[in-house]
């Protein structure tokens, strides 16, 4: 029998670089290293609450006002991150939001600290209701209540805070109005939202098409105003009440009685008597 010491040494090195090459165990392992994901960084709240601090500048004149904010927590609205990063290097470190209300501003951050904002919900129930209110009157007829939500609801679209508009908009279902103060929230939605954005448009119309013959009898001056000032708005009311009649007039052999709209696409919510 051969020696292995008979083998020249060239033959020898040969072999074992074959047998590496030849070894898939090695190079599964190699690629199972790299396809390893990183364990993500633990933040704590010890650490956002290390970062410098960033004032923001809110409202004009007497009702301004002044939030001070760590950049940590601020960054995680994007508009806010597109502004601090354009900081010029000595500048103040300060953003200025002079044509925002200074309470929807406060809840905005409220809400970056904490993922809430008062009135907070009562439970995790679905249709759990809000907290009271203290700043709200009983009868609320200049809409205060759904206008906390809904200046929340365009402050969040535009700092690019998807969750927030939700949260905002789930409140806004959860909040009684008299008539004359659901036209006021719904002024405001045809005047400050997107026109594009049906999420907060379609239930004010859906609404309003309902019960527009009952709340007309409450508020007709201002009903009639809030159509002649937003015509976009008398035609969605319009157009859902029409789309409702053409639906029955299908479902039925005879003529419709008039315009049915879908309960379940008006908010679910009752109005203050």
């Amino acid at each position: 029998m051969a020696d292995e010491r008979d083998t020249p040494a060239e033959e020898q090195d040969v072999d074992m670089e074959e047998t590496r090459e030849g070894a898939p165990e090695a190079t599964e392992d190699a690629e199972l290293t790299t396809m390893e994901p990183e364990t993500p960084k633990l933040v704590l709240f010890a650490d956002l609450v290390k970062s410098r601090i960033i004032e923001v500048l809110v409202g004009t004149g007497a009702d301004s006002q002044t939030y001070s904010a760590h950049e940590a927590v601020l960054i995680k609205a994007p508009e806010f991150a597109r502004q601090i990063e354009a900081f010029a290097p000595g500048s103040r470190q300060q953003i200025n939001f002079s044509d925002v209300d200074v309470d929807a501003m406060g809840s905005v951050i409220e809400y970056l600290y904490t993922s809430e904002y008062f009135p907070k919900r009562t439970s995790s129930a679905r249709d759990a209701p809000l907290e009271r209110d203290p700043r709200l009157p009983s009868a609320d007829d200049d809409g205060l209540g759904l206008l906390v939500h809904a200046r929340i609801y365009t402050l969040a679209d535009r700092l690019g805070l998807p969750e927030l508009k939700s949260l905002a908009h789930s409140k806004i279902h959860r909040t009684a109005s008299t008539a004359k103060g659901e036209l006021a929230y719904a002024r405001y939605v045809y005047k400050e939202s997107n026109p594009e954005d049906t999420t907060i448009r379609k239930p004010v119309a859906a609404f309003w098409a309902t019960r527009s013959l009952q709340l007309r009898q409450d508020a007709e001056p201002e009903f009639k105003a809030m159509c002649l000032e937003f015509p976009q708005f008398s035609y969605d009311v319009l157009q859902l009440m029409l789309d409702q009649q053409e639906k029955g007039k299908g479902s039925h052999d005879g003529p419709s009685r008039g315009p049915q709209v879908v309960p379940s696409s008006t908010r679910k919510r009752q109005r203050q008597i």
